[in-house]
């Protein structure tokens, strides 16, 4: 049996779910997102909850029951609260600017590597060295973020690279002389 399925998805003031059949959408004060449920599961909405149950018992059904219940509570934190994901840039000469709606990078290639922000993303750059995205989305806030960090991953030996504001980056001794 599932924990996380069992668990109810409190709706917060402000944001409201309709379901017309597997398709449910989620309104609140930063946007609307809308999930197709599997036919394996069932959504029952009520005033300021909703609850994800199995239609059987079969494997399948049990393994998207809490899956389906973990994306629904992640689309309520979204549209209520939003997502936000900062990247730190740390290297000598290693910078990000926006030109226009593009993030610029100079990370130590022969060109800088630029980025488009999909739709329903806002990228920030508050310093040279810092980069966030928010986003109602949280799996295009996260793509995103892996993307941008994939152009230069921090190295093992001294540390440069674009790496998540929280991530450690355990380096490695080098050449002993």
């Amino acid at each position: 049996m599932s924990r996380v399925g069992r668990n109810p998805i409190e709706l917060p003031q402000g944001v409201s779910a309709s379901l017309k059949g597997q398709q449910i959408d989620i309104k609140g004060p930063k946007g609307t997102l809308g999930f197709l449920l599997s036919s394996e599961v069932t959504v029952s909405v009520d005033d300021k909850s909703m609850t994800v149950e199995p239609r059987g018992q079969s494997k399948r059904a049990r393994q998207l029951w809490g899956t389906s219940r973990s994306i629904l509570a992640n689309c309520v934190d979204g549209v209520s609260k939003g997502f936000r994901k900062e990247l730190q840039i740390n290297g000598v000469g290693y910078r990000a600017q926006m030109k226009g709606s593009e993030l610029s990078l100079a990370v130590g290639l022969c060109h800088d590597v630029t980025f488009s922000p999909r739709e329903g993303l806002t990228v920030s750059v508050p310093s040279n060295t810092q980069i966030v995205i928010e986003g109602i989305d949280k799996q295009k806030v996260g793509q995103f973020a892996a993307e941008i960090r994939n152009a230069r991953p921090p190295e093992p030996y001294k540390g440069k690279g674009i790496r998540y504001a929280d991530e450690a980056v355990y380096l490695k001794v080098g050449k002993k002389k």
